[in-house]
Parts: C-alpha cells; sequence; structure tokens
C-alpha cells in the first residue's frame, strides 16, 4: 500500500486567523473576536505584544485537560456566525460559534484541510459514478464535517455521544441552508454504534473519525484513545462497503507519532488497493510565519479516485 507523510495547512479561512502563539499561549480571531488559549506546543517568544493585551477574552487553564474558564477582557456575544468556503458549494458552511465552559469555541478551524479533500472525493464520485456515497461521521460534535460531506452529495450519518452536541449540529445545517440534505442524527456510544451496524449489515463509503482523548458515552461507556482506538478501527472495518472511498482518522492531545496513527490505519484497510497518507494538521501564523502543529491524522483514499 502506497504511504506518504503530509503536513496540511488550511488557506481558505477569512472568518478565522491565528494571529500570533508562544510562551504556551495562541492569540486567535474567530469572526469579530480575538481569543488568546492555552497551547503547550508553543515554546518560543511571541512576535506581537499590543494584540494579546486586546483579546476580548482569554482562557484561564488550570492544568487539566480543557479545565478552566474565560475570563471576558470585553463584551462577547452569546454566540455569533462563522462562514467557511467548501469546494462544489456556492454558499460553504456557515455555523455557530461561542465560547464553551471548556476551551473550546465549536469549531477546529485546521481540520477543514479534510472536509475539502473528502468533498472533492465525495462530488467526483457522485458525479462521475452516478451513484450513492453512504458516510459515516463518529464523534461528530457540532457537524460541520457531516455538513461538508452532505453538501457534497453525500448521504450521512452523525453519530456523538452528546445530545447537546447534536442539537448544535443540528442547528449548523439550518444555518448552512442544508435542512433537505440527508443526515440521520444519532445520539450514542460510537464503538456500540458501529457494532450494530455491522450485526445489522449496514455498509458506508467513507468512514470520519474523529475521537477524543478521553470521554464518556451517553450510559457512561468510557473512551480512552489508545485502548479503544484499535477496537472502534476493526469494528468500523466490518462496516465498509466491498470498494470504500475513504477513511480519514484525526487525533488531538495525545502523545502519539503520526505513524503510529498511520500503522493502525494501514492495518485496518489492508485488504483494499488505495493509498495511506499521514501527518500533522498545521496552522500558519500571521505574525512570524511560524507553523502551529495541531493534530495528527491519518487518511485512506481508494486508488480509483484522482483526487
Amino acid at each position: 500500500m502506497e504511504k506518504s507523510f503530509t503536513l496540511l495547512e488550511v488557506a481558505g479561512w477569512k472568518d478565522y486567523a491565528l494571529l500570533d502563539s508562544g510562551d504556551g499561549l495562541k492569540l486567535e480571531r474567530f469572526g469579530e473576536y480575538v481569543f488568546a488559549r492555552p497551547e503547550s506546543q508553543a515554546m518560543w517568544k511571541r512576535a506581537l505584544t499590543s494584540e494579546w493585551k486586546n483579546a476580548d477574552a482569554v482562557f484561564i487553564s488550570t492544568g487539566e485537560e480543557s479545565g478552566g474558564h474565560w475570563d471576558l477582557k470585553k463584551k462577547v456575544a452569546d454566540h455569533w456566525t462563522m462562514n467557511y468556503p467548501l469546494p462544489h458549494s456556492k454558499s460553504g458552511l456557515t455555523f455557530k460559534v461561542m465560547t464553551t465552559p471548556g476551551r473550546h469555541l465549536g469549531v477546529f478551524p485546521e481540520v477543514a484541510a479534510h472536509w475539502d479533500w473528502f468533498a472533492n472525493l465525495i462530488n467526483r464520485e457522485a458525479r462521475q459514478e452516478r451513484k450513492d456515497v453512504n458516510v459515516l461521521n463518529l464523534f461528530g460534535y457540532t457537524g460541520l464535517a457531516t455538513l461538508a460531506a452532505a453538501s457534497a452529495g453525500a448521504k450521512v450519518t452523525h453519530v456523538d455521544a452528546s445530545k447537546k452536541s447534536v442539537s448544535w449540529a443540528r442547528e449548523n445545517q439550518e444555518l448552512s441552508e442544508l435542512s433537505d440534505t440527508p443526515i440521520r442524527w444519532i445520539v450514542d456510544d460510537a464503538l456500540k454504534f458501529v457494532q450494530r451496524e455491522a450485526r445489522r449489515g449496514v455498509k458506508y463509503d467513507g468512514i470520519i473519525l474523529d475521537p477524543p482523548k478521553f470521554g464518556r458515552g451517553p450510559k457512561g461507556e468510557v473512551w480512552e484513545v489508545y485502548k479503544s482506538l484499535p477496537t472502534l478501527l476493526e469494528a468500523c472495518r466490518a462496516c465498509l462497503s466491498d470498494n470504500p472511498l475513504f477513511v480519514v482518522t484525526t487525533i488531538y492531545a495525545v502523545r502519539a507519532s503520526a505513524i503510529h496513527i498511520a500503522q493502525a490505519m494501514d492495518d485496518m484497510m489492508k485488504e483494499f488497493s488505495g493509498k495511506v497518507e499521514s501527518g500533522e494538521l498545521v496552522t500558519r501564523e500571521q505574525s512570524a510565519g511560524r507553523l502551529l502543529s495541531q493534530a495528527v491524522y491519518a487518511r485512506w483514499k481508494n486508488f480509483s479516485s484522482s483526487v
């Protein structure tokens, strides 16, 4: 199986920017607001000064994963909208963002590199092969990957253990004017859902996985990425169609190499003819042009695809 290592950088954002980073923090613009958030990998000095002082809010971390609180320096709306342009879409995605009790705001901008990639794959398959593309999005969060796939022509099953996140995702569907797209919204534990789908004989042409480092399902099911991911990948393998289009896994906040994720992906897809690409999702600063690594990923695509 062909393999490669790539740094993926998104250039299409207008509503988001990494302004600066350093001293364990990153300064970002989400729409009209500027936020300072912890970033342990920013082990250099900041390039800017006054911009940090003018941030609208700073996340004060307790040192635990996502633990802490927002210190609002200025008035910030309860929520606002952002937009991302998609290939083959006239209006792109429009979605709600807001400060949450954790450090996140409802969107991970760097993962848009995957949205573009699988949207192109899906659009080509749906247009040239004239077939339905069934996609499964596990740990779907606020639904942006789901909506990117649906806008390209896929039928999508969106699964997340959080009812609140699924409700947020459905709001984003309305905001993006994609209410008529075929999406199944499921609140469930990812592994249990996939195992049931396999027993039912349900097949998917594409699978999107964005698992957390640690989490709990609706009934208290424990998820630990190192222990749980191999079992989940095996279960997902049983749900793949005979000629799958793509599989993509993105992992945040772990001390894992992209090589390890790629090898797990390679083992999962060894019976299929395709290419495994792995690497890091990175964001480039506007200040000094440095690259900030945000996550590791591995993705597989069928050799029949020219994208």
